[in-house]
């Protein structure tokens, strides 16, 4: 007697959907967990330039954050990249590793952290522009539709904070924008070849050099003022920031992709304003609530257009 399958075509599509429901859930999480490591750099930069000048906090930052990922590769016995793939390391390294952080310390000389944090908001709307023009990507017209609005909101907040003038430090942060998002790109993308921590971890090692001779020029340079500020600052930014905000955002790019991960890099300007007040003493505008709200709606709307995407 033949017995007959239970599972249906129907049950197995629900099985399947429901599998991929909880792989982006957990892509959702990591991502956001990067978020809220992202969120602190700024004022954790600010705090490590109480010690460091702009140089050579960055080339420290490096250095410690190559220093945590070369032991974990090396423990881990991770063989070296396939040459095809060395090209995206040294674009996430350029960007991402070196660039980016060059840029917003040097910008953080001039601009407040809580003004580098709403102009670097438009840091999600760029990532997911470069995403699809590096990966083909084509999300729904809503997806773009909220993320122009996350945008939009971001654009209103900073206008009216500052008054509608634009600081010293901006030009920095515009180019801070550009390379960041190429970085991150590139990294969403390797991240879904190799895993995730490799992919921050090879990168850092490429920017070792580097690093060793900014090391090298900026600290006989520039004066080093050692504080309890100072050293957590420089601790955060290398092993907080670079090397597990990093990870455990590439592997939520690899899980969700790089444009719905980006967009909820939207909650990180204001994320900073909470620390900015509560670290620095910067004051936040009443206007900040009204715009979290906005952003927020924004970010479940763009994650809601990735899943329908995704099951069509």
């Amino acid at each position: 007697m033949k017995v007959k399958d239970s599972a249906t075509p129907e049950s197995a599509i629900a099985v399947g959907s429901s599998t991929a429901d909880k792989a982006s859930g957990g892509g959702v999480v990591l991502a956001g967990l990067g978020v809220v490591a992202f969120s602190l750099t700024f004022p954790s930069t600010a705090w490590g330039l109480e010690s460091f000048g702009p140089w050579s906090l960055v080339a420290l930052r490096t250095l410690l954050a190559a220093a945590i990922a070369g032991g974990v590769l090396l423990a881990g016995r991770v063989p070296v990249p396939d040459r095809r793939h060395r090209a995206g390391l040294v674009v996430v390294a350029a960007g991402v590793v070196v660039g980016f952080p060059l840029l917003t310390t040097l910008a953080l000389q001039t601009s407040t952290t809580s003004h580098a944090a709403v102009v670097v908001g438009l840091l999600p709307l760029t990532t997911a522009v470069f995403s699809s023009l590096r990966t083909g990507a084509r999300p729904p017209r809503a997806f773009w539709i909220a993320a122009l609005a996350g945008a939009a909101v971001v654009i209103a907040f900073t206008v009216q904070e500052s008054g509608g003038a634009l600081s010293g430090g901006d030009l920095y942060l515009f180019g801070a924008l550009l390379v960041c998002a190429a970085g991150y790109t590139e990294g969403g993308r390797l991240a879904g070849i190799m895993p995730g921590w490799q992919v921050v971890g090879w990168a850092l090692i490429l920017s070792l050099p580097l690093a060793v001779a900014g090391a090298a020029v900026a600290l006989p340079l520039e004066p080093v003022r050692l504080t309890a500020h100072g050293v957590i600052g420089l601790v955060w930014v290398a092993a907080g920031s670079t090397f597990f905000g990093l990870y455990v955002w590439y592997r939520g790019m690899a899980e969700i992709g790089v444009p719905r991960a980006s967009q909820l890099q939207l909650a990180q300007p204001l994320l900073t304003l909470v620390w900015s007040f509560f670290l620095l003493g910067e004051e936040v505008s009443a206007a900040a609530p009204v715009a979290a709200i906005a952003v927020l709606v924004c970010i479940v709307a763009t994650q809601r257009t990735g899943l329908a995407r995704r099951r069509g």
